[in-house]
């Protein structure tokens, strides 16, 4: 997903002089295309995550478009004060880019996993939330996002995802989910880095005589909420997954919606990593195992919840 977006990034940036892009130290041999073709407008801020969201909000303000880069647990925890403050409070367009949502970083231990982020960004006035699904995903995202500038977080992994979209995604819109396969019984709602397993798990329910419709939610907020009624009355049991913490993101905000709705035909059942710090360190398949989250955990939390009702 990294090189996606640089990739994106780097061809954006030729076109538009507005663009600046800030990093937080890390991905300076993964922007050397970007810094051949836009060398004035590369800023290196050091291991300086508070000063660079301050400085994306002053460029913003100052007519410019700017993109913060740097590991998503350094990004959100070290700077929420200056995300909420310098960027939320003034509606400043800042694209803020947070690489290795989730377990991405398993292997460095619970200091490097994202797992309240969605938590903490969907809960400020003015930011928008995106978590790409593959990284053609990261590449729309980032084109609609200069679209209309607006605040907003986007969320990918690390490195080698597998793709999901066949081809570019040409419709693409941020607030409105996508449809990748359509299904009677169960309805998969993944968000993020979780949209390849969702989809080795869907093509096992069918093998298991369930048929199931996947759906990308790339876009946490603004939530697609018109999509979410067809899904709710178009099937038995709705199922959200997030590389994240149960608690503030993806499938509580499916859940905050449904509360509100009258006699929804489906059930809900949201997954996602447990309310605890991880203290195990592993590469991140080895930790999605250990949370229910490989496609063995999936498939068994989803079966169990099906036959219990």
């Amino acid at each position: 997903m990294r090189n996606a977006f640089a990739d994106e990034i780097t061809q954006i940036a030729k076109s538009d002089p507005s663009v600046v892009l800030l990093s937080g130290d890390i991905g300076n041999r993964l922007f050397d295309k970007y810094k051949e073709s836009n060398p004035e407008r590369f800023v290196n801020c050091g291991v300086a995550e508070a000063n660079m969201v301050t400085m994306s909000s002053g460029l913003a303000m100052s007519g410019m478009k700017p993109v913060a880069y740097t590991i998503a647990s350094f990004l959100i925890y070290r700077a929420y004060e200056q995300i909420r403050v310098d960027l939320s409070y003034h509606d400043a367009a800042v694209l803020l880019v947070g690489v290795g949502g989730g377990l991405s970083y398993a292997s460095n231990g619970s200091t490097h996993h994202t797992l309240e982020d969605i938590a903490l960004m969907r809960s400020l006035p003015n930011m928008q939330v995106i978590c790409a699904g593959d990284p053609l995903e990261v590449r729309a995202a980032t084109k609609a996002f200069f679209n209309d500038p607006k605040p907003t977080y986007l969320r990918i992994g690390k490195k080698g995802e597998a793709p999901v979209h066949q081809k570019a995604i040409d419709d693409f819109e941020i607030g409105k989910s996508i449809c990748l396969k359509r299904g009677q019984s169960v309805a998969l709602l993944a968000t993020g880095n979780m949209l390849p397993n969702c989809s080795s798990v869907s093509d096992e329910l069918e093998g298991h005589g369930i048929s199931s419709s996947l759906y990308s939610f790339h876009t946490v907020k603004p939530l697609e909420k018109e999509c979410l009624e067809e899904i709710f009355a178009g099937h038995e049991y709705v199922i959200t997954v997030e590389e994240h913490g149960r608690l503030g993101g993806f499938g509580s905000a499916v859940a905050e919606w449904l509360a509100s709705q009258k006699q929804p035909r489906a059930r809900l059942l949201t997954l996602g990593t447990p309310d605890k710090f991880l203290l195990y360190t592993g590469n991140q398949e080895e930790a999605r195992k250990k949370c229910g989250l490989d496609k063995a955990g999936l498939l068994e939390q989803i079966t169990d919840f099906i036959g219990s009702t």
